[in-house]
This record gives C-alpha cells, structure tokens and sequence, in this order.
C-alpha cells in the first residue's frame, strides 16, 4: 500500500512538467481576452470581452492575412487581390505575389502587417470605402477600391500613396502601406489608396474619388484639405501625374485643388502640362522598367517652364525598390517630405513656401 501511494505521489509530480511544449515556432494565432473570473473585479469592462490581436510570423499564411479579425471586411486588399494565388502560401513567400516590385521579404512585410494589426487594436479605424452603396451597386469593381488611412497630427496636411503594380496588381504591402506609414511619423496624415486594375483611366478615377471623399469628410477624418501631395510608385506614379496634370475635374464630375507636391518614383512617363505642381522624382540606375533618361527629361521640361522639379538617380538599383531600405535610396521620402513642406503654407505649420 505504501508503495502504490508512492508511485502516486510521483506521477502527480512530474505530469505537469510533460504537459509543457514548447510554442516558439508556431505561427501567432488571434486570440481574444475574456473577463476575469475573480468576483471582485469590478471593472468597466467586466462582462466583455476585449479583442487582442495577435501579431503574424513569416510562417503564416496568405489566408491568415486575408481572415485576420483587425482586417475584418478589408483583409483581401493587404497583399495583392488581384494576383491568384495559394492561400496557403507562408508569408515567407510574398515576393512572388508581386512581380514587378524588387528587394521584398516576408519580414519586412510581416512587420508592416503587425503594425497595422496594432494600429487598429489602438482603436483606430484603418480603412474607409470612398464610393457609397450605389457607386458600388453601379459598378461591382468599386466594390475592390478604398483608402488606408495612418494618421498623423491632426490638422495637418494629408498624402495619397498611390502603390504601383502595372495596372495588372496593387503593391501596397511593398509601395504603399509602408511608405504611408513613414509619412505619419513625421506628422503628416496619410492614405494609401486600393484602386482598381486594368488601365490608367479607371485608377484615375478611384484617385480623384479618394481625393473627392478625403475632402468632403475632411473634418471627420482631421486633415488639411490645404497643400497635400500625390506620391506613388511606377503605375502610382503615372495615376499621382496625371491628377497633378489635370485634377479630379479630369476624370470625375468633383472639382478640387490640385496637389501642392507629386512624388514620382520609377516611371517611363513623360506627359506634362504648364499647369504640373512641382515635382520630385526618383529612380534607380539598374531600371530595366522605367527609363531614367524619360524622367530626366521630364524633369527638365518642367524646369524650362518654370515649374520646381528635382530629378535623383541611385546607384546599383533596380525597379520597385519602395522606401530602399538598406540600399542607397535609404531616407529618399525624407527629402521628397522637404520638398513638399516649401509648398505647405504657415497656416500649416510651415513658412517657406514659394
């Protein structure tokens, strides 16, 4: 009898300890925080439960970015929709999903992706429709537009990042979402736009909607509608000239000021008019896509007509290198920003405007 009490005494011992394994290289699950079970805690929140939402590794899946509850009904546009692909394919992967863009890893996107996780468990709302119910119902492929919005500080000017992709995918996860992000820390407030593919016109369209909506529900959203400025990348890039060239009373019935400022990055387009706000541009030696000589002489037309224009070549790279991290663009937004703000008037905060 004391023996078998003994072996007892034992099993209990040591079953908690096999019961231990060990997580650290599984992928984050979403949890969520249910209430305490201690009668006496007494707080506001008591019989809720509070979403946590949990951060994403390269070991997760497509399908997990797309179903993630901070995502909830917008999930499909932070890789490329557009792309087909597999669901389960780890986030390892990504740069495949995105064939004209370089110099892409799963961990930068991840760490992209798990700041916007906490962006919205901050109880910030990260993405706005900017067609109402009868757009969409007018048009389904409204249904796969909209704006990211990263705040900045209240009342200050706003940008639109427009992600290239050509015309055939979206890159915002590489083009867009980042670069936006970099512009609120410094203050700004900034969008990053999901337009829809298949050519120059219809992406226009969406940009001078999204122009059109951050304007009228401006108060709402706490922006300047003063001096803001157009970025975008390749395909982006065009869609930011072309609306700087002609304005939202080019391709939508809305009539509003053009930007202050275009950002260019890597584009073969040279179209231009006298009436182009000034313009920042930036490209790689390495291009096989844009031609820098195309940029240049844009560039310079612009100059010959009086227009603020700056043209900046990087060595050793190649299309679609984003905000060039780690690479000799590394910092360009900081610049193209000091461009921008010689533009920004003193009632918002700057006074060296032109």
């Amino acid at each position: 009898m004391k023996k078998m009490v003994g072996i007892m005494l034992l099993l209990c011992s040591i079953m908690p300890f096999m019961a231990c394994t060990s997580t650290e290289d599984e992928p984050y699950k979403p949890e969520t925080e249910q209430p305490s079970d201690d009668p006496n805690n007494n707080e506001e929140e008591d019989n809720d439960t509070t979403p946590v939402y949990g951060h994403l590794t390269t070991a997760n899946t497509v399908s997990d970015v797309v179903n993630h509850e901070a995502f909830n009904g917008f999930g499909r546009f932070i890789l490329p929709a557009e792309r087909s692909y597999n669901d389960n394919m780890t986030l390892q992967n990504v740069a495949s999903m995105l064939p004209y863009h370089n110099y892409i890893t799963g961990e930068r996107a991840v760490e992209t992706i798990n700041t916007m996780i906490d962006y919205v468990h901050d109880g910030n709302t990260l993405f706005y429709d900017i067609y109402s119910d009868a757009d969409k119902q007018a048009d389904s492929r409204k249904n796969n537009t909209g704006v990211f919005f990263f705040r900045g500080e209240p009342g200050k000017p706003f940008a639109i990042v427009c992600p290239g992709g050509g015309f055939s995918y979206v890159g915002a996860i590489h083009e867009g979402f980042p670069l936006a992000i970099a512009l609120s820390k410094m203050g700004y407030n900034a969008f990053s736009i999901q337009y829809r593919t298949g050519g120059a016109q219809v992406a226009c369209e969406d940009l001078a909607g999204a122009i059109d909506f951050i304007m009228r529900h401006a108060e709402e959203l706490q922006v300047s509608t003063d001096d803001y400025s157009l970025w975008g990348g390749s395909a982006g890039a065009r869609m930011a000239a072309y609306l700087g060239s002609y304005g939202t009373q080019g391709f939508i019935s809305a009539v509003h000021p053009r930007p202050a400022t275009v950002v260019m990055g890597y584009t073969g387009h040279s179209d231009y008019t006298r009436n182009d706000p000034p313009t920042y541009v930036v490209i790689g030696d390495n291009d096989a896509i844009a031609s820098a000589s195309v940029m240049r002489q844009r560039v310079e037309n612009l100059q010959a007509i009086g227009i603020d224009a700056e043209f900046h070549l990087f060595p050793n790279l190649r299309h679609g290198f984003g905000l060039g991290i780690g690479m000799s663009a590394e910092g360009w937004e900081k610049d193209a920003v000091a461009f921008w703000e010689k533009y920004i008037s003193r009632k918002n905060g700057k006074s060296n405007r032109k």
